[in-house]
């Protein structure tokens, strides 16, 4: 492990940051655009049913070809990667956002009402809190599910810890795919946990485990 570290260590460090400069960017899309869609779709029970299924279509594409579908339209390198990576974030993080607003006690925003808030001020600040569990395991999800992926975007110029995996493919040094996989799984855990602490405090305190 030492010799790697020597060998490698640089390059290491290079294709961590580019796996997770590309990972989070994808990510951030992802949670700007469905968060906002997932609550807005609770208000429209039937479209909700459509754009979830076509979310849901979309996650079922292969991730190489996806990848490869975004060559034609925006070349090689880190930007097709990023828009991949980001269709795949949508469905966990939409699909929760809906449930977990869908789940808030009809009875707390009826009290809301009671109150005088809008309905703006109903959303802000009694169901999204409410619902912030179950919208952050959406997000905790899909950034497991990115991280793994954009091992893949190595293929199409992205970099990442997948050029160590698959340059130690190619070449036949168990190595460097050792040394490609720890980092990503590492990396995998490290931002769930981080996501995880992430939840705890935005969850009201009434509502935590």
């Amino acid at each position: 492990m030492f010799a790697f570290l020597n060998a490698h260590g640089s390059e290491l460090i290079t294709k961590t940051w580019e796996q997770l400069y590309i990972s989070a960017i994808a990510l951030g899309l992802g949670v700007i655009a469905a968060v906002p869609l997932g609550i807005l779709l609770t208000r429209f029970p039937k479209t909700a049913k459509v754009v979830i299924g076509i979310a849901s279509m979309l996650q079922t594409v292969p991730s190489l070809a996806l990848l490869a579908l975004m060559i034609p339209l925006f070349g090689i390198g880190k930007v097709p990667a990023i828009v991949a990576l980001f269709i795949y974030s949508l469905l966990p993080i939409l699909r929760n956002t809906y449930i977990g607003m869908e789940d808030v006690d009809p009875v707390l925003i009826d009290a809301a009402k009671g109150m005088g808030m809008t309905a703006m001020q109903s959303i802000r600040q009694v169901e999204v809190p409410l619902a912030m569990p179950v919208i952050m395991a959406g997000i905790r999800l899909s950034a497991i599910y990115v991280i793994a992926w954009a091992t893949l975007a190595s293929y199409i110029g992205a970099g990442g810890l997948g050029d160590l995996i698959f340059n130690g493919l190619n070449l036949f040094q168990p190595d460097l795919i050792i040394g490609g996989t720890i980092p990503v799984t590492i990396l995998a855990l490290v931002v769930d946990w981080l996501l995880g602490r992430l939840e705890y405090h935005l969850t009201p305190v009434s509502e935590r485990a």
